[in-house]
């Protein structure tokens, strides 16, 4: 089975800790025929069987034998797609326009009977926020633009919070991600609407997100694992490529449950590769555009997870 691995541009990339090309080397280690292309080596027709212009590759790995010391295209050649290749859909969003239209493009070779993980109609089917906010015990969320209505939102919150999140919907890593205070949110909420054109995520802030956030990696139904991302002191956002630190992290039933009854829903719609943001057993992000981590969950279990990944595609 060909692996062909749609990524961003390599110099856009954290080559080091990046979940795409760690997967990419680990396919390559098994002897597997793999190659990444690019956007805009991406082009369908209706004329024939479809072909696309991929790139070989080399890299390794650091003595740690999970983080990656380089990465590198090394030639390229024209190939002709056909039902048993398997192309990943490893673009990171945002989720706009672009971003759907490549969907779009996807969703036609998925007509021909060419796999695409994630499925691209999966995708397009479930925001990644959004989505997470219908689960159980999620976070209180207003979605909108209308100032009025998310004013009458946060005062019929049962505990006045101390603060406010507001947050786009379609962006990722904690860009756009702002804590307000309660008392003088709503100038801001207005430039903000402005800003994205459209409707602004607002919810109350959680205290519980300085003692960190869980992200829990799912593939195929199964969890690969799962770390705990604590905040650098004095800041509110778990994000690692903001300095968050990380560790191995067991899921609590209530979070697993959770976990579980999404991952069931979203494997019937050909998803497969699932990264879960869990906030005190609330799952706040259900990321299945590009999920990541894998790097560092493998760091933190010191194990290389992308072996197993390559083990449940085989099956």
């Amino acid at each position: 089975m060909r692996q062909l691995l749609l990524i961003d541009p390599i110099a856009k990339l954290n080559i080091r800790k990046d979940s795409s090309l760690m997967l990419a080397l680990a396919l390559q280690r098994r002897g597997i025929e793999t190659y990444v292309f690019f956007e805009e080596d991406f082009a369908i027709h209706n004329q024939g069987p479809q072909k696309l212009r991929v790139h070989s590759f080399k890299g390794s790995l650091g003595d740690d034998g999970i983080y990656l010391a380089g990465f590198e295209t090394v030639g390229e050649k024209l190939v002709e797609l056909g039902k048993t290749d398997l192309i990943h859909m490893r673009l990171d969003p945002p989720f706009d326009s672009r971003y759907l239209r490549i969907l779009w493009m996807l969703d036609h070779l998925v007509s021909k009977g060419i796999r695409v993980m994630n499925d691209p109609r999966g995708i397009m089917h479930f925001n990644e926020k959004l989505y997470a906010y219908r689960s159980e015990g999620a976070v209180a969320s207003y979605v909108g633009q209308s100032l009025r209505l998310a004013d009458e939102f946060v005062g019929a919150l049962r505990e006045k919070p101390g603060a406010l999140i507001i947050k786009p919907m379609d962006l990722y890593s904690g860009i756009g991600v702002e804590k307000l205070p309660i008392d003088g949110w709503k100038d801001r909420f207005e430039e903000k609407v402005k800003e994205l054109a459209g409707p602004v995520i607002v919810q109350p802030f959680v205290e519980a997100v300085k003692r960190g956030e869980i992200r829990s990696l799912y593939f195929k139904g199964k969890e690969l694992g799962t770390i705990l991302k604590t905040p650098k002191e004095g800041e509110f956002l778990s994000n690692i490529a903001q300095g968050a630190s990380f560790e191995a992290k067991a899921l609590s039933e209530t979070s697993r449950r959770r976990a579980e009854a999404i991952v069931k829903e979203l494997l019937a719609h050909k998803v497969d590769w699932v990264a879960f943001d869990i906030l005190d057993d609330s799952v706040s992000e259900v990321n299945i555009t590009c999920p990541g981590l894998l790097v560092e969950v493998s760091y933190a279990l010191k194990r290389n997870l992308a072996d197993e990944v390559i083990d449940l595609i085989g099956g």
